[in-house]
């Protein structure tokens, strides 16, 4: 990573060098041909003789195309220095685009690499544990509890990259129908206190709102935005769902009493594979995907998704219908 990080300095490097020769080369050009006008100017006067009775209309004429020449050269050399300009800060964003792009594809990849191993072993070393010693029921079921929050990480890992990869390049087809939301957010919660029973948890869910949409593309919106919830909060503090009527609208709200999010990263979190904080340093598991579906889904549905501050800490995920 650091020799790719050198290589991006020195491709910068020579491209600003590139860039300024060009620039001068440009420059080179206008006093070149300037000075070339300035002598043709010269000696055209000088060939025209004085008792010439036309000499005066004749300087005047000879003074008027070199100002044309003049105006000219500068119109074609500011011309093209603007496209030159226009051109290299395409070009360089563009570069810059695709290099955060790949940097972020790698650091997802690194991601998806631990959020596999990780509940692979754990499953693993569960389920061996089980057929090597006979434990109590109260071990088995705490043992079994802890294999099953695995694997649902493991199918929320793979639903977000199928999804993603579907719905970027157009194979998801979406079968929208008049559906309960209060019924598959309540299901949501419920699932959730099972698999973490040592979560606190609050739902406030108004019965009967009926939304048009997509159950599966929904389910995962509700799911994504419980689980950064889960990710993003310590473990003594309530996360909270709630689901009603405001006004005309329908309102999802999930709730965290974590860290909360910078002002400046908020319009970033929605973003393809990004994830607040230092890649190198973030102790955080994910892969940047989970909040980038939540708006793909939010969109679709014509709904907006938006994050505010919680009080006194943390962060408010609001889904208006």
């Amino acid at each position: 990573m650091l020799f790719k990080k050198k290589r991006l300095v020195v491709a910068t490097t020579v491209y600003w060098i590139l860039l300024a020769y060009i620039v001068t080369g440009l420059g080179w050009w206008f006093i070149a041909l300037q000075t070339q006008n300035h002598r043709m100017t010269n000696y055209q006067l000088q060939q025209l003789k004085l008792d010439n009775p036309s000499y005066e209309a004749r300087v005047e004429a000879i003074q008027t195309e070199e100002n044309n020449k003049t105006a000219q050269y500068i119109g074609e050399g500011s011309t093209f220095l603007f496209l030159i300009l226009l051109g290299a800060i395409f070009v360089y964003r563009e570069v810059r685009r695709q290099i955060r792009l790949q940097l972020q594809q790698q650091y997802f990849m690194m991601a998806v690499t631990h959020e596999l191993k990780t509940p692979i072993a754990v499953t693993k070393l569960n389920l061996e544990t089980l057929q090597k010693h006979k434990l109590d029921e109260a071990k088995q079921h705490k043992i079994i509890q802890a294999g099953l929050q695995e694997v649902g990480r493991l199918d929320t890992l793979a639903n977000n990259i199928l999804v993603a990869s579907q719905l970027e390049g157009g194979g998801y087809i979406q079968v929208k129908e008049s559906l309960d939301l209060s019924t598959l957010v309540q299901q949501s919660v419920q699932d959730y206190r099972l698999r973490f029973p040592e979560r606190r948890w609050e739902a406030h869910i108004e019965p009967e709102n009926s939304v048009n949409g997509d159950v599966l593309l929904l389910q995962m919106l509700v799911n994504n935005l419980v689980e950064n919830a889960l990710k993003y909060s310590p473990r003594d503090t309530t996360i909270t769902v709630s689901l009603g009527k405001k006004g005309r609208h329908i309102q999802l709200s999930v709730k965290d009493q974590g860290q909360g999010i910078p002002d400046e990263e908020k319009k970033k979190i929605f973003g393809k594979f990004y994830r607040t904080g230092q890649e190198t340093t973030r102790q955080t598991k994910g892969t940047g995907l989970g909040l980038y579906l939540c708006r793909k889904i939010a969109e679709d549905h014509k709904a907006l998704l938006k994050v505010t501050d919680n009080s006194p800490a943390g962060s408010i995920f609001t889904v208006v219908f």
